[in-house]
């Protein structure tokens, strides 16, 4: 493996704290969803917007909804046709449209 590129101190600890804002950015939207503050709808149009949302992964914001499982949000992953590993950036329209209308019914 190659190794990590030499960071003066300062910029180590830039990078540290913009992870650490993209991490509570995220927390925070995954309890927003939780709550039922915010719907699958609105949570896209917001990662269409807000890089740091987009970069969310669809699986875990899936398992964030009310009433959604781990179980649950795989099995709606594969119905949709979206892997794993899939950002709600990357979504398709397809895929986008598919979702809304799952969480609207």
């Amino acid at each position: 493996m190659p190794n990590p590129p030499s960071l003066s101190p300062e910029q180590r600890e830039a990078a540290l704290e913009k992870a650490a804002t993209a991490r509570r950015v995220r927390a925070e939207t995954k309890d927003r969803l939780k709550m039922g503050l915010v719907s699958f709808d609105e949570l896209l149009r917001l990662a269409d917007s807000d890089e740091l949302v987009g970069k969310m992964k669809t699986l875990a914001a899936l398992e964030s909804m009310p009433k959604i499982g781990k179980v649950k949000a795989r099995r709606l992953m594969t119905e949709v046709g979206i892997a794993e590993s899939r950002r709600l950036k990357g979504l398709g329209e397809n895929q986008r449209d598919q979702l809304v209308a799952f969480f609207a019914s």
